[in-house]
């Protein structure tokens, strides 16, 4: 199996120069070759999610690892989740929720950023060299890459998260770490500010050391995707006895939608993919206007959402809607965000089959997790609350939905506070947060200050 960019140039990668790379060298995302064909009966026979795993990543790696080598790194790669089997499924009639918040940071993100850490760490080792980790988090990413990097001491993990732009207990995950490999970088902007520091640090590279990697750590990295792909298959797993399932997904970056996108593509019965967002759009109106415009980031109570550009969307268009047409998606997204996106009428109708999308407000989200709570005696977090709302709409005994559950309601205790309802348990990572002293550096968004505070902690 061989990798290339979304945007043609850079082509024929094996997957270990992808996953330490990232951003592909033409400004892309890379992609698979082809889509490899996943087994389902031995699927249906495994008796873990680790077992699921093992029919999944293989996959993807056989240009850079041995079979063997692969099995023993996903033996070893998931640890300290408070659920046995890693994943958590709650039935609720006609619909399952996808507990995916058991890992260490209490969210989705522990899946596939654990096993990204345990590569990243085997090709450092195999090279006798170090790396560093530099990232933007709208909230969970970050302290899921710092729990997963911050026992290797090869990698020095920066994470940049904008002020103000998600909740305390979010932050603190990240700045209440103690570890001279772990820094938190408070931003003065929003997440996307983050983001586009990020991706001229990946084009500039000029404060690393010498023969030293920079890796990419957000769901641009094809590994979170063959990552977030496993527990697809997991449900299915467990599931399928129930149909065909369809999957509401709450998304910001697109990564976990991508993943589900994938895993049909590899031969997982789907229905359909919901795409659900809150008051920051811009995939909403892509599935039901055709406009991929960039606009102002609006705050909400779901605030790994609070997004204006789903990176990994260039993915979907280069596969789904332009049929891997390298020079037409390069054109497309070369000159985005200043010329808005928009399909031919015949290649946006692609979707049309899979995808459909909900756009849900705060009010409406507050709505669905006091409506469910009263009715099931269940939590949903505020994100997965947005992905709840077509879900629960739209099951019945014909088409049952699987929810994703992203994160543990506990990390935004706020909105409970004020809708008079309490948590009743809290995971192991989020206790005594606010007891721990925050090691947290401030900077304007601003490039040279925050490489020159790299290079000095290099």
């Amino acid at each position: 199996m061989l990798f290339h960019s979304t945007r043609g140039k850079d082509k024929n990668r094996d997957f270990s120069s992808i996953l330490m790379q990232g951003l592909a060298d033409d400004g892309g995302l890379f992609m698979p070759d082809y889509w490899p064909q996943v087994d389902l009966d031995a699927i249906r026979e495994k008796q873990s999610f680790v077992e699921v795993a093992k029919c999944i990543v293989p996959l993807f790696t056989s240009s850079s690892f041995s079979h063997n080598e692969v099995l023993r790194i996903v033996d070893s790669t998931w640890h300290d989740f408070e659920q046995k089997d890693l994943v958590g499924i709650k039935d609720l009639n006609n619909v399952s929720v996808l507990e995916l918040f058991h890992g260490p940071t209490a969210a989705f993100k522990d899946f596939g950023l654990q096993l990204a850490a345990a590569f990243f760490n085997k090709v450092l080792e195999s090279e006798n060299k170090t790396a560093i980790v530099l990232g933007a988090t709208s909230g969970d990413t970050g302290s899921a890459a710092i729990d997963a990097c911050k026992s290797y001491d090869r990698i020095k993990s920066f994470i940049m998260l904008p002020n103000g732009n998600m909740s305390e207990v979010q932050q603190r995950q990240m700045s209440t770490i103690k570890s001279p490999n772990v820094f938190a970088l408070k931003i003065n902007g929003t997440f996307d500010d983050c983001q586009d520091l990020v991706k001229l640090a990946f084009k500039k590279r000029d404060f690393l050391a010498k023969n030293q990697y920079l890796l990419a750590v957000n769901s641009i990295n094809w590994i979170r995707i063959i990552g977030q792909i496993c527990y697809y298959f997991y449900a299915f797993n467990q599931l399928h006895k129930k149909g065909d399932l369809s999957f509401s997904i709450p998304t910001g970056n697109f990564g976990n939608v991508f993943a589900c996108y994938s895993a049909h593509k590899m031969g997982l019965p789907v229905s359909k993919i919901s795409v659900a967002v809150n008051n920051n759009d811009i995939l909403h109106r892509f599935f039901n206007e055709n406009d991929y415009s960039r606009q102002i980031v609006c705050e909400t109570i779901s605030p790994s959402m609070d997004i204006s550009i789903a990176s990994n969307f260039e993915r979907l268009i280069y596969d789904l809607f332009l049929d891997r047409d390298a020079s037409r998606c390069s054109a497309m997204f070369d000159n985005f965000p200043t010329n808005p996106i928009e399909l031919d009428f015949s290649d946006w109708q692609k979707k049309n089959d899979l995808f459909t999308s909900s756009r849900v407000n705060d009010f409406d989200t507050t709505n669905m997790i006091e409506r469910i709570y009263r009715s099931k005696n269940y939590l949903l977090d505020p994100h997965t609350a947005v992905a709840a709302v077509e879900a629960f709409d739209k099951s019945d005994q014909k088409n049952h939905y699987v929810l994703l559950s992203t994160a543990h309601p506990a990390k935004f205790p706020k909105v409970y506070e004020e809708l008079n309802i309490e948590i009743n348990s809290s995971p192991i990572a989020l206790r005594d947060l606010f007891k721990k002293v925050e090691y947290l550096h401030n900077f304007e968004a601003d490039y040279k200050k925050i490489t020159n505070f790299i290079k000095l902690n290099n």
